[in-house]
């Protein structure tokens, strides 16, 4: 069974910066792409970035410069470094297996999710 765990999510002012860790279990993590969602109140839940197993990366466009995806084979965890927060970037992070690679696609449950809020 496929579980994935997000941490690290909390209050930050605006400019600040956070790291998210997202433990996975139940899967061969180190053949299977990765990839990090957000979803914020009254929007639907958006791709933010993905990690291939060869460990190439791509990001949505409005995180490009500020976020970036990792990935630790050892520990089964992927992270996202965010920094230059804004507040438009408040929102639930999910992590996710990805539908291959470069797909943005997710194919796995959802697990609880963390919230970052960037407020002054």
């Amino acid at each position: 069974q496929v579980q994935l765990v997000e941490s690290g999510g909390g209050l930050v002012q605006p400019g600040g910066s956070l790291r998210l860790s997202c433990v996975a279990s139940g899967i061969i993590f180190s053949s299977n792409a990765m990839g990090w969602y957000r979803q914020a109140p009254g929007k639907q839940r958006e791709w933010v970035a993905g990690i291939g197993s060869d460990r190439s990366t791509k990001y949505a466009e409005s995180v490009k410069g500020r976020f970036t995806i990792s990935r630790d084979n050892v520990k089964n965890t992927v992270y996202l470094q965010m920094n230059s927060l804004k507040p438009e970037d408040t929102a639930v992070y999910y992590c996710n297996i990805l539908r291959g690679w470069p797909s943005s696609s997710s194919r796995g449950a959802w697990g609880q999710g963390t919230q970052v809020t960037v407020s002054s």
